[in-house]
């Protein structure tokens, strides 16, 4: 009879520590955190949702995307992002680089289609066609572009929208963003940003 109090009495201080714990950490804590973010970071607690001229919610600042129409051809009038190997080209639920070596016969291969058509695409020659162009980044997800990448799009985009290079150009420089704390990595573009400032302009 001992044993069986002894053994009911552990399993229900065992319940109630878990009981006790699951509040205090499963719900406490998470609404707790949940609450600092809203107060002190929203934009960022809430995804980084990038909004339109109009409000609506057309992405985030930290996922790339595609700038193509229906059978996925680029649209000549927006800067084009990296290649991605997240599914079919930037599907948040298949996040992942294509595994391949630097001497994947298929990668390069890849990349040697991807550097004709980049530098056919912008009228440049495929000398100038920097790495982030035709390579894809480890999460398939990247939504930054290199500076020189940015620029390369310039003559491309201003003929598309009836602006002058040099409005384009000043847009990019405008959106570039300097290496974090000033020394990590290098310098960005943020394409989704980029493609709406460039929308106000032309509106």
């Amino acid at each position: 009879m001992s044993a069986t109090r002894t053994t009911v009495r552990t399993v229900w201080v065992a319940v109630r520590a878990m009981l006790v714990f699951t509040a205090a950490l499963g719900v406490g804590y998470t609404a707790l955190v949940t609450g600092i973010g809203q107060l002190a970071l929203p934009a960022q607690a809430n995804g980084s949702l990038v909004h339109d001229a109009d409000g609506t919610v057309v992405g985030s600042a930290l996922l790339g995307q595609s700038f193509t129409d229906s059978d996925g051809n680029p649209l000549p009038e927006y800067f084009q992002s990296r290649p991605s190997a997240a599914g079919d080209g930037y599907d948040a639920s298949a996040s992942s680089g294509s595994n391949l070596g630097p001497e994947n016969e298929d990668l390069i291969a890849a990349i040697a289609e991807r550097k004709a058509q980049v530098a056919a695409f912008n009228g440049v020659a495929e000398a100038d066609v920097p790495a982030d162009a035709v390579t894809a980044s480890a999460s398939g997800l990247d939504p930054h572009i290199s500076p020189a990448y940015a620029l390369l799009q310039v003559s491309r985009v201003a003929q598309a929208r009836g602006l002058t290079a040099d409005e384009v150009e000043q847009l990019v420089r405008a959106t570039i963003q300097s290496r974090d704390l000033g020394y990590l990595g290098e310098p960005t573009v943020n394409v989704l940003q980029l493609n709406l400032a460039l929308d106000e302009v032309k509106g």
